[in-house]
């Protein structure tokens, strides 16, 4: 047993099934305190909603947080994001800029104030909707100039962030901060938001077993030995995975 870095999205992936979380909790703690690892959350969900999980679910404290897509990172506790991360979005990113040209599609619904950020702008846009508008919506911000993409995941939820942030790229941050290479570093998600978390390098890839179609059709057209699709759910399924991989017994 050797230190790893463990990075793990939350809704639907680490949380989900109560009981298996519990055990993984007490596993990862452990393994912590005994080796080192490193634990990260990487959510869509801002500070002022994962504060609310972690409440509710009793969460063990991480090591570094990946809030808002990617788009945020805090390190041991800090409530301030990590400055050298938001210096290496903000080329190309203007943010009055998108909610002007976003303001003319009357598709797109504004979610709620605490999950518009600095860098990122967020709407709920229906399924029927979404393949008409996405592109559109695309083009227009490509001829704006800004260095944006659309991150659209669970037929419902859409950001716009700047290109070169997401969870993959944030993980990539961490990884190179604390200087762990991709065979040691275990990537854990569910839904389409997450699939920046697997393709960045050959990381150790978890996909849980409740696992949404759209990450499902991905791995499937990108088939590798280094990532494995668990037939538990939640937190179940990344214990299953962990076990698999031979990080915990």
């Amino acid at each position: 047993m050797v230190e790893f870095l463990f990075v793990t999205d939350l809704d639907n992936t680490l949380v989900g099934d109560d009981r298996a979380l519990v055990d993984l909790n007490n596993r990862l703690s452990q393994h912590r305190q005994d080796y080192g690892t490193k634990i990260v959350y990487a959510t869509g969900r801002s500070p002022i909603l994962y504060q609310e999980l972690k409440e509710e679910k009793n969460l063990l404290e991480p090591d570094a947080l990946i809030l808002a897509v990617g788009t945020e990172i805090y390190l041991d506790g800090s409530k301030i994001p990590e400055s050298s991360w938001s210096e290496l979005l903000s080329p190309g990113w203007n943010r009055d800029l998108v909610v002007a040209t976003t303001s003319k599609f009357v598709e797109l619904k504004p979610q709620p104030d605490t999950e518009q950020r600095s860098f990122k702008v967020s709407f709920f846009l229906d399924q029927e909707d979404a393949e008409k508008i996405l592109p559109e919506l695309e083009s227009e911000l490509q001829k704006c100039g800004l260095n944006i993409k659309l991150i659209y995941s669970s037929g419902v939820d859409l950001d716009i962030v700047p290109r070169n942030s997401d969870k993959g790229q944030a993980v990539q941050f961490l990884r190179q901060k604390w200087k762990f290479v991709a065979e040691r570093t275990v990537v854990c998600g569910d839904s389409g938001n997450d699939i920046a978390l697997f393709a960045v390098g050959e990381v150790i890839g978890i996909i849980v077993g409740n696992a949404k179609q759209e990450l499902l059709q991905w791995h499937n057209e990108n088939p590798a030995d280094y990532r494995y699709l668990a037939q538990n759910f939640c937190a179940g399924g990344i214990l299953e995975g962990l076990k698999h991989f031979g990080f915990v017994e």
